[in-house]
């Protein structure tokens, strides 16, 4: 089983001058990444990080952040990436977490170590690295390592202790409770991805691939190994050009992509703003999506310009590593109502349809979604119950296996193939990013002035995918607007979890179990939308 620094290390033996990352007018060869995540590895080592210990990456998308990912492998540490727009309160939960041996850091930076230390998050044992060089730094931090400290080591390889089933990286996702939850991914769960991925598409050292899920998105574990693995070139996009739709279709035109991986919203946005030309992208071949459901007059619209290329709809939570089910699309829809299968499993993968007393449901039966095999997350960080609640053994007669409840409704056809229902909670999908609306309602109940709130996904037609509402009931005597409260919320919660609909109540309604009535919200946010348009 590959370790995922040990396909870059191939790719650099074997064609050490061919491009790996672009960005920018920046070109980064095999070689040359090779080389500096083994001076990194080392630097590491002498900064006390060991087998297992956690380092956090926090900055933009970049080679030197490539470079971090790979040193981090190679030290035996653990990749956790920081997303750098979250508020500073959000990362100090996980910075709690994780307790990580170093910070990683580049690009602007500095004004967020500096919230996070006063926040008590970064202790004197927390070594800071900048991998720029520090005349680049935004401005003066005691780093105690940066970029011009690389060339004291040595670039030659350099031996690992790490193992097929040790922690690779922790992806920090939204949590109910209000506390983000870490979802341990080992090399191997990633590793029986890529080794599936790179044969079953026909990914080759000529490709050129689109960099452009965010680096705390597990979406971007595709992007970075299902290109280095191959030893096809990765082009990073730059900031701000996911959602401008005529500049990424001039980045994948003049960059001559023959790959495009990215979240349904952006596909659907650029369709919105008619920014494809018939005929579009002559070198791309493949076409895929992930991370929640691409409307179908979307996806006409790109089969419709784009004829030459094979378009593959994936399928996967976090927990289950990247995607575990996938499903290309024969030919162009003929019918906008039609909905597009999740598919049939990845290889190495199992889904099955479950009933509420775990057996399995006969074909066109709605039931529980659950996924085993080879992409299995070992559990969350640090919490055992929630793992042993989300991860149990396999209920069927001689299985000794896990299996992982996604929280998905879903049915599967005569042929095998799967479709996706629905949710069967409070999770939802907007821009790509999963969102418990619970953390939302956490974070809103704790504000001055909130008597009651409800938080729920109301479907849109918008780049969002689906549109976070929020009905609120104030305190007597307060006088909150929107925006206000919006604003207050900035301060703890990622902009995408920020809702855009607000409605205020008098009192919230309530349905027969005197609970509130979410049902009725979300069709009322639908019908004051519908008004307003």
């Amino acid at each position: 089983m590959n370790l995922l620094h040990s396909y870059v290390t191939r790719q650099a033996d074997a064609r050490p001058d061919a491009t790996a990352v672009v960005f920018d007018d920046l070109r980064m060869t095999y070689a040359e990444l090779e080389a500096q995540s083994n001076q990194l590895a080392r630097l590491l080592r002498d900064e006390g990080c060991r087998r297992g210990d956690r380092v956090c990456w926090l900055g933009p998308k970049s080679p030197a952040a490539l470079v971090a990912i790979l040193g981090i492998y190679k030290a035996g540490g653990v990749y956790v990436p920081l997303d750098n727009a979250s508020p500073a309160a959000r990362l100090k939960k996980i910075l709690d977490a994780c307790e990580p041996r170093c910070v990683l850091a580049g690009g602007a930076a500095g004004e967020r170590l500096d919230e996070l230390t006063r926040l008590g998050a970064l202790t004197p044992k927390v070594r800071i690295g900048w991998m720029t060089e520090r005349s680049t730094v935004d401005r003066a931090w005691p780093a105690n390592f940066a970029a011009e400290d690389l060339p004291r080591y040595e670039s030659a390889a350099i031996d690992s202790e790490t193992g097929p089933d040790d922690p690779a990286h922790i992806f920090f996702t939204s949590g109910s409770t209000g506390t983000p939850k870490g979802v341990v991914i080992t090399h191997a769960n990633v590793a029986s991805f890529i080794d599936w991925a790179i044969p079953h598409f026909g990914i080759g050292a000529g490709d050129r691939h689109s960099g452009h899920s965010p680096l705390h998105f597990d979406l971007s574990m595709f992007d970075i190994f299902g290109t280095l693995a191959a030893g096809a070139e990765l082009h990073l996009l730059p900031p701000g050009f996911g959602i401008l739709p005529k500049q990424l279709t001039t980045f994948i035109e003049s960059r001559g992509l023959t790959q495009w991986f990215s979240v349904p919203s952006v596909l659907a946005y650029v369709a919105k703003f008619d920014a494809v030309p018939h005929g579009a992208f002559p070198e791309m071949r493949r076409l895929l999506w992930c991370g929640e459901v691409l409307p179908t007059p979307a996806l006409i619209y790109w089969m419709e310009r784009l004829p030459h290329v094979t378009f593959t709809n994936l399928y996967g939570p976090t927990e289950t590593t990247i995607a575990s089910s996938f499903y290309t699309v024969p030919a162009c829809p003929a019918d906008a109502m039609s909905t597009i299968p999740i598919g049939a499993p990845c290889g190495g993968e199992e889904l099955l349809v479950l009933r509420d007393d775990r057996t399995c449901a006969e074909p066109g039966e709605v039931g529980d979604l659950w996924i085993g095999g080879a992409g299995l997350s070992p559990g969350y960080w640090r919490d055992a119950d929630q793992t042993r609640a989300a991860f149990v053994p396999d209920p069927r007669p001689g299985k000794r296996g896990r299996l992982y409840r996604t929280g998905d409704l879903a049915r599967s056809g005569l042929d095998g193939l799967v479709d996706f229902v629905g949710r069967t909670d409070s999770q939802i999908k907007s821009r790509g990013y999963r969102i418990e609306l619970g953390e939302i309602e956490t974070a809103l109940n704790a504000m001055d002035g909130i008597q009651e709130c409800a938080v729920v996904g109301v479907p849109s037609g918008g780049f969002e995918g689906t549109a976070i509402g929020c009905a609120y009931v104030l305190m007597r005597d307060h006088h909150v607007s929107p925006a206000a409260l919006r604003a207050a919320l900035s301060t703890v919660l990622q902009p995408y979890m920020l809702p855009s609909l607000w409605l205020a109540f008098e009192v919230l309604p309530k349905n027969a179990n005197d609970k509130i009535d979410r049902p009725r919200l979300r069709e009322e946010f639908v019908r004051r939308a519908a008004q307003a348009s």
